[in-house]
């Protein structure tokens, strides 16, 4: 195979070299338990605090309002968890979510639903963004927690976070959003937004899987969702995951140092990979929000009439440019995209959908080969197409 492209930077990223380079100078000589007292522990738990203070910086809020996860699956998971506990210790209350959120948090909702927790699902307009009409109409006293990502995996579709969290606060309820795909790609700010809780995780933004975070605003309710030690201050249990943290934390530094040139130019590559499809394949639709304000700058999400997506994603692969049909997560299924039908796609052109999210290694170059490669595999693919 001759060029490799890899356009599939929204379910995992490659790590950044100072990333790996940090890691690997690390590893070989910081191997302590970052829990111990001796001084191996504390070389490692330097490490781990340093991290701690770069993220806490990107993300607008204190050191001590981060919790270290497996990843923002895990983080998400906490925060369902949190609400469950204090719903049933009220012996009721409501949780408002959304049609479009990550697996993590709708496979989470139909088990709350099975345990008898009441949950509401807030619908998107065509566009990918939330209805807030309907969002104030589901809103109420009873309502303990209100959890709307910041942008979505899929569309790139950004949700008005800052709104959403006036609305949940001015009912009494806690607000939670996802920001795993914003991070690194727009500005998050915990602060701004008024939080009170955040999930993400580092192999979004150049760093090592295995490595997510929990935000907890400071006075916030707080369960452990993994019981155990008393690493965390007793918010998550388990032996830390020192130089992927650590390598998280260089992640986090080089995300906040790069954060307007990496927007601009990622959007750039975008609009000219849109652009150049529109104008070189006939009947397709471009899913998501288009306005660069509400719209995530690597993400485009786009259908082709009459060509199965699973079909398309294939031959871009035997031409060495690696895309996705959807959330990798759901990697799998033969349904088609339930964010895409959320925002009332048919059916038909959800299951012609391509993902093509752009990465900080990516070049316009890569858009030019995308654009020489793609016509000819959608015209051959409609062709003998049997619909």
């Amino acid at each position: 195979m001759g060029r490799l492209i890899y356009l599939d930077n929204n379910a995992t990223t490659q790590m950044a070299p100072e990333v790996i380079n940090a890691i690997s100078e690390a590893q070989s000589v910081v191997y302590g338990n970052a829990s111990s007292m001796h001084s191996f522990g504390r070389e490692a738990n330097k490490l781990v605090e340093d991290a701690r203070s770069n993220i806490a910086s990107l993300l607008e809020c204190s050191t001590d309002e981060i919790t270290f996860t497996s990843g923002a699956s895990e983080a998400n998971n906490t925060v369902f968890m949190i609400a469950k506990s204090l719903i049933e210790k009220k012996g009721s209350g409501r949780i408002v979510t959304t049609t479009i959120e990550h697996p993590s948090i709708i496979e989470t909702v139909k088990y709350l639903k099975e345990n008898g927790i009441h949950v509401d699902q807030v619908p998107v307009a065509r566009d990918g963004r939330i209805k807030i009409d309907e969002l104030k109409k589901l809103m109420g006293p009873d309502v303990v927690l209100v959890s709307v990502m910041t942008g979505n995996n899929e569309t790139g579709a950004i949700q008005p976070i800052a709104e959403v969290s006036e609305i949940a606060h001015s009912y009494g309820a806690l607000f939670h959003t996802d920001a795993t795909q914003a991070i690194g790609k727009i500005k998050v700010s915990c602060k701004d937004w008024n939080l009170d809780y955040l999930s993400c995780s580092g192999h979004k933004f150049y760093g090592p899987k295995g490595v997510g975070i929990l935000f907890a605003k400071k006075g916030v309710p707080f369960m452990p969702f993994v019981h155990g030690g008393e690493q965390e201050h007793g918010r998550r249990a388990g032996t830390y995951n020192t130089i992927s943290i650590y390598g998280t934390g260089i992640a986090a530094k080089l995300a906040q140092e790069n954060l307007d040139e990496e927007n601009r130019r990622l959007w750039k590559m975008r609009e000219a990979l849109r652009e150049g499809i529109l104008k070189t394949v006939p009947h397709v639709v471009v899913n998501g929000c288009q306005d660069q304000q509400f719209c995530l700058p690597g993400t485009l999400d786009v259908s082709f009439e009459n060509v199965e997506g699973e079909s398309i994603l294939l031959m871009l692969d035997m031409n060495g440019i690696a895309v996705s049909t959807g959330s990798a997560c759901a990697t799998g299924s033969l349904e088609p995209s339930y964010v895409l039908l959320a925002g009332g796609l048919d059916v038909e052109l959800a299951h012609g959908s391509i993902r093509f999210s752009f990465g900080r290694f990516n070049t316009m170059e890569d858009v030019e080969y995308v654009l020489e490669v793609l016509p000819p595999i959608i015209e051959r693919l409609r062709a003998i197409s049997t619909r």
